[in-house]
This record gives structure tokens, sequence and C-alpha cells, in this order.
């Protein structure tokens, strides 16, 4: 089930937006001011995230600007504004669309749809990725060989396949349930604790310092992220 955020500090608009995304099969949450929906939507947890531009504490603009800078989730603002500035602004600062109230409930459930497929496609078109070359680190998926700094590490099969999933998704965080059901399979044997054995034997052979992580980070309670 996908996952949606709404930030909108107005309440009755907010639950209505959820109401009718909810009907259409998406688990939905809400901020209503800018700072817990900066906080929420840095957590990496969401799909997509739908931003109203006028918000207290911080407004949508800066919420924008700082998830931009860690997450490729697709964001649609919302404003009440007209004025070409401010949607070139917000454009700008990384949102990939916006909409202006008011806007029937139906337009913004096609847009949200829109946005996560076109999201879909471009992750997918990754996955004929021959090589991603980071910091040092080269990983040939066509060979399935990782050379860090010209020499060649060598990796189990499922090892490379970690690798190789963090490093298309860089800076998105993923939850351990989540990394265990992306790369060994819904019905593979085992718990979410064979990542965390994975995750500890691939820093040991990339990293130059493996407490000092250099590719793959953790963020504590949340989960693991290949950084850029």
């Amino acid at each position: 089930m996908k996952q949606i955020l709404i930030v909108e500090d107005e309440k009755i608009i907010a639950e209505l937006e959820r109401d009718y995304l909810e009907v259409h099969g998406f688990k939905v949450d809400i901020a209503t001011d800018g700072e817990s929906g900066l906080k929420l939507g840095m957590s990496g947890e969401y799909d997509l995230i739908i931003l109203d531009l006028m918000l207290p504490r911080i407004n949508g603009f800066d919420v924008c600007r700082q998830i931009r800078e860690k997450h490729n989730v697709p964001i649609l603002m919302v404003t009440a504004k007209k004025e070409d500035i401010d949607v070139i602004r917000g454009l700008g600062l990384g949102a990939d669309d916006y909409i202006t109230k008011p806007f029937k409930p139906g337009e913004l459930v096609a847009r949200v749809k829109a946005h996560l497929a076109r999201y879909e496609r471009l992750i997918g078109s990754k996955e004929n990725k021959e090589e991603i070359r980071i910091h040092g680190l080269l990983i040939d998926y066509g060979a399935r060989r990782v050379f860090v700094h010209d020499q060649e590490v060598i990796l189990t099969a499922k090892e490379f396949d970690l690798l190789y999933f963090l490093a298309l998704n860089p800076n998105r965080v993923f939850s351990k349930d989540q990394l265990f059901e992306k790369v060994w399979g819904m019905d593979a044997l085992g718990d979410s604790q064979t990542v965390t054995v994975h995750i500890r034997k691939l820093r040991e052979k990339i990293e130059i310092d493996a407490s000092k992580a250099q590719y793959i980070e953790t963020l504590w309670g949340a989960g693991y992220r290949f950084r850029l």
C-alpha cells in the first residue's frame, strides 16, 4: 500500500484529502504545520508528499527544499495563490507539480496516481543500469562485480543484490523489513535480522572504516540508506 503524507494546516481540507485518498487505497498521514511535516517527510517512509505552501512554523518552500536535499520522493505543491512566481519558486526548489485551491478531490487523486506511476517508471528504468559509480565505488551489474578504489571486493549473491538495490535508490531510507521484502522476497525464509547481518558484512567489505560509513548509513529506528 502506497503511503502519502499530507502537510496542510487547514484541518477540514486535510481530512477531506485523506478521506478521498484512503477510499482509493492509499495509507495517509497528516501534518498540520511545517515543522512536523518536515520531520515526517525527512523520514523517507512516504511514496508521495502533498505539501501546502502557506504553513505555520516553517513554510512549504523551506519544507520542500530540505526534503528534496535528502529524498527523491514526488512532491505535489498545493497553493491558494495563482502568482507565477510562487509556482516557479516551488518547482525550482524541487516540487514535481502544483495544484491550486480550490480543487476537486478527484483531481487530486488523479494527480497523485499519475505522479506515483511516473516515479515507478523512473525507478524501473534504472533496473537495466549496467554500472553505478559513486565515490570510488563501482558496481558492474552485468558482470556482478564490485570495485572499491579499483580494488575488487568479493560479495555473495545476496550481498551484491542488497548493495545494488540501495545504490539504485540513493538517499532513500529503507527499513529492514522493506529491504528484506525487496531483496529476499516475501516468501523467503528468514527475517529482517538477515538484513542486519548482510549490512554488517557489506560494510566490512566496502567501507574503509566500517564504524564511519561512507556508503551505507544507519538511521537508528528507521533503517538504512545509501549516501550520495
